[in-house]
């Protein structure tokens, strides 16, 4: 393929990589006055973004000589990931202007991590694949510290970037292990040369290889046991950074995981499946019963979607298309649940004063009902309560695990929902028996308030009249690469 034809493929990438540099140049000589145009900008940029992903080609298409790859799979995580980038640099605004750290780069260093996203989600190559995860995670870093004068801050970002750099060096590793007994990182070519070896004894190198390479994909998705980074980052960062690493990194880093597993490694696929197994069950028990000692709000959601994470892997445990399709549907429901949890956590403010406490939500639905009817949507959402877009996730992902004969998996995963149920369902006691408390001080703008309510009642009954579509539109992504 010609490298016009590569570079029409990668337009959304393009666009964001050159709008990233202009927003750049423009904050730098019109100062920190520029960010809310800067940040509505970027959600232009997003925009035009989602219009291209949703233009290119049906088919899959291979680009850059192998290194990049265009097909369903990838565009509908983009589209999920481009619409949670847009949504968390919008509701970022009034916070950052009430904790006077309004800086002009904050816009700039979202659109830089969600061009890493994309270009995760279109890696074809195992050396692709760490160039775009490393732009994502440099980027992720500096937001994890973007408020400079907070300790906790501070604080989160060194950890995140300590642990981080070591998580990419045991990727790396396992990349360079992986090349050295199979003699290429293109995704397509490590299949066939396991594949060719059909029969024959794994090489204990390319075993150890395979070991590191998920290890350092576990981190970027906060699997057990490589999650301790979340808890104290989560808690520590600027509430907005903390719903953008919740949201749209998750599910790039999921999507990748998925793609890796599925298309470089399919033929030892009793393999890793096992180990999948492993950190999936790890994920959902450490999920369900580490939230319920939490008090901090920000630290409850950190266990949650560890949670979460452990339910999206039964879908890759499960290896089958059917498997893939359930974490694309959760996926899009999960970051529905999450975006609109954390606008509420945005909106515990007492004036300047940023409340984490969830006993501090007493009586909210008295003090701001229509507030406390979002919150109590959204937890019972993520509790996975009938009727709601949250059980339909769980659902179709316990439909392929059991689908998959992962019998044992299937039975963890319900019962680590019962026991999860319980913290969620407490912020609802809280929020609609306790005693009230003073209101919390009016958050954001009408922009804030609209995500909110679009989540709110996505995530509510209503979710009957869009899971069809979005179950068919996620069954051709999986097919497409699996199929």
């Amino acid at each position: 393929m010609s490298l016009s034809a590569s570079l029409s493929l990668a337009l959304p990438e393009l666009v964001l990589a050159l709008g990233a540099m202009a927003m750049l140049m423009a904050g730098v000589f019109s100062g920190d006055r520029s960010l809310k145009l800067l940040t509505w900008g970027s959600v232009g940029l997003f925009i035009v973004a989602i219009a291209l992903v949703l233009q290119g080609p049906v088919e899959r298409t291979v680009a850059f000589n192998g290194l990049f790859v265009v097909d369903a799979f990838g565009a509908f995580l983009k589209v999920l990931v481009l619409i949670g980038a847009a949504a968390s640099a919008v509701l970022a605004v009034p916070y950052l202007e009430q904790n006077r750290i309004a800086k002009f780069e904050y816009p700039v260093l979202i659109t830089l991590a969600t061009l890493g996203m994309l270009m995760m989600l279109s890696a074809n190559d195992l050396l692709s694949l760490y160039v775009g995860l490393e732009l994502q995670s440099l980027s992720l870093y500096v937001l994890a510290a973007f408020h400079r004068g907070n300790a906790r801050s501070s604080e989160s970002g060194l950890k995140y970037f300590v642990l981080g750099s070591l998580a990419s060096g045991l990727l790396l590793y396992g990349v360079s292990l992986v090349y050295g007994f199979a003699g290429t990182t293109n995704f397509v070519g490590v299949s066939g040369v396991l594949a060719g070896a059909a029969g024959e004894a794994l090489h204990i190198g390319l075993l150890f290889g395979l070991v590191f390479v998920i290890a350092g994909l576990a981190f970027k998705v906060s699997a057990v046991p490589f999650h301790m980074w979340t808890p104290d980052v989560y808690e520590g960062a600027p509430t907005p950074v903390t719903a953008f690493f919740a949201a749209a990194p998750k599910v790039a880093a999921m999507g990748l995981f998925v793609r890796v597993m599925m298309e470089a490694f399919p033929a030892i696929s009793e393999q890793w499946q096992l180990i999948i197994q492993v950190i999936s069950i790890g994920s959902m028990i450490l999920g369900a019963f580490a939230a319920i000692v939490q008090t901090n709000i920000k630290r409850l959601m950190a266990y949650s979607s560890i949670g979460h994470v452990g339910y999206a892997l039964m879908g890759l445990a499960a290896g089958t298309q059917a498997g893939v399709q359930g974490v694309l549907v959760y996926l899009a429901i999960y970051l529905l649940m999450t975006l609109g949890s954390f606008l509420c956590v945005l909106s515990m403010q007492r004036g300047d004063e940023q409340i984490e406490d969830i006993y501090e939500l007493a009586g909210l639905s008295q003090t701001q009902p229509r507030l406390a009817a979002c919150f109590a949507i959204l937890m019972f959402s993520l509790a996975g309560i009938p009727l709601l877009a949250g059980f339909f996730g769980k659902l179709y992902i316990f439909q392929a695990t059991i689908e998959a004969e992962l019998y044992t998996l299937a039975i963890i995963g319900i019962l680590t929902s019962v026991v999860s149920a319980y913290y969620y369902l407490r912020v609802v006691k809280i929020c609609y028996f306790d005693a009230p408390k003073a209101p919390f001080t009016r958050y954001g703008n009408v922009a804030t308030a609209s995500i909110l309510g679009a989540s709110a009642i996505l995530c509510s009954p209503v979710s009957f009249l869009y899971i069809g579509p979005l179950l068919q539109t996620a069954a051709n992504a999986a097919k497409s690469l699996i199929g």
